[in-house]
């Protein structure tokens, strides 16, 4: 593991109390926002002189309002547009192993209960009281990414203090991602500690998952889309399944354990499809599931014009709309999906739509994908609405902490 003794903490401007720089907010920015719980003040909002522009990114410093009286202690990246997130109320805390165990601890607690084995998401980020940091947990293995600047600074602290709250023994940093770009972060993939034999055999739903935590997307496997998988596999008995976006089998695998006839997983990564189909052979389904490698738009084409059809389709693209300026052509995108899809829904079928992207909201995604139906000449019934599993909680203040949208329509 990187060594728990690094002087790392004590090098981060801050680290010290009594030594903190002070931040400000300036006299027109919302203080009222941050003291209700809103975790970011924008670079516009802060005054921005000399002395805080000279800041290293992940620098630990009072915030204040505009008449000078404390907010908490903060993270300052003057490099990003989130140029300062709350770490805590107490402008005093000391930000240390210790501090890392207890908010650890206490997101442990959450999952531990909602869940009998420990897969899962642990730490969600600024839902959890860790800005900017995901941990995921694979049995005797996590991933964290630290995809801001203070907990890269911090990660020797903040493993210590996983490795002592839950006693995993191997610890990978996945340094990659549009996050740690948009913080001045470069991309860096690395175990930290302990070591791997291959993938980690993770079961779900009553289905066997292989996720990859070095070479796999984000951490290896999408713990949100959980209980969309169930309600997916709840329409899967007897079904012909078309899994789109598939990944490592998501919801194919899902709906196979739900007793699928069959299932078809999507992809564009042959490595991710090779994981599917371990994890289906794994649990005994080999024979009744195929993959098929290329780009998701080409492939639902060529099933067309095959005449293919399914009772049940699923699509959990990639996010389309991951900030606000890509909003417009990611409706777009997900309107598409669902016209190309719904053509291969079989009458009386199922259609899944998903949406990772924060920047759309529940309503434009819902209607973007009616509107696909429609042009596919389908009528649509809406069944289910879905979201990320409880192990991704929403920061009620934060509206990108719940990302995760699934829409099941019933077609005609």
């Amino acid at each position: 593991m990187t060594d728990i003794s690094s002087p790392a903490a004590a090098l981060i401007p801050g680290a010290d109390p009594a030594s903190r720089p002070v931040v400000r907010l300036r006299p027109k920015a919302e203080a009222r926002a941050i003291r209700h719980g809103f975790p970011w003040v924008y670079a516009d909002e802060l005054v921005t002189d000399r002395r805080t522009q000279a800041l290293a990114p992940g620098a630990l410093a009072v915030l204040e309002d505009a008449e000078r009286r404390p907010l908490g202690t903060v993270t300052v990246n003057p490099r990003s547009k989130i140029i300062a997130r709350m770490l805590d109320r107490d402008p005093e805390a000391v930000i240390d192993r210790d501090w890392f165990a207890r908010r650890i601890a206490h997101a442990q607690a959450l999952r531990t209960r909602l869940y009998p084995e420990p897969f899962y998401r642990l730490v969600h980020a600024e839902a959890d009281g860790l800005p900017g940091v995901i941990i995921d947990r694979f049995g005797e293995a996590a991933v964290i990414q630290p995809n801001a600047a203070w907990s890269e600074a911090l990660l020797p602290e903040l493993a210590a203090a996983l490795a002592e709250v839950t006693g995993v023994t191997t610890i990978v940093k996945n340094g990659s991602g549009r996050s740690r770009g948009l913080e001045g972060l470069a991309e860096e993939t690395v175990v930290l500690a302990g070591a791997l034999q291959g993938p980690v055999t993770v079961r779900m739903n009553g289905a066997t998952y292989m996720a990859d935590l070095i070479g796999g997307q984000k951490t290896g496997l999408f713990f949100d889309q959980r209980p969309n998988h169930a309600f997916a596999a709840g329409l899967a008995q007897g079904a012909r399944v078309l899994d789109v976006f598939s990944h490592v089998g998501g919801f194919a695998l899902a709906c196979l354990a739900g007793g699928a006839a069959s299932a078809l997983s999507v992809d564009a990564s042959a490595a991710a499809l090779e994981l599917a189909g371990q994890g289906a052979a794994a649990m005994g389904a080999g024979e009744r599931f195929a993959t098929r490698q290329g780009d998701a738009f080409d492939t639902l084409d060529a099933l067309a014009a095959e005449g293919a059809r399914f009772d049940v389709v699923i699509c959990d693209p990639p996010a389309f709309a991951p900030a606000k300026p890509a909003l417009e052509a990611g409706l777009r995108a997900y309107e598409r999906v669902a016209l190309k899809a719904a053509g291969l829904v079989a009458p009386g079928g199922y259609l899944g739509l998903c949406s990772c992207s924060h920047a759309a909201d529940l309503a434009s995604f819902r209607n973007a994908s009616a509107r696909g139906i429609g042009r596919a000449g389908r009528r649509g019934q809406i069944l289910h609405t879905g979201f990320a599993g409880p192990d991704h909680p929403m920061l009620p203040q934060l509206a990108e902490s719940g990302y995760l949208k699934a829409v099941f329509f019933r077609l005609d």
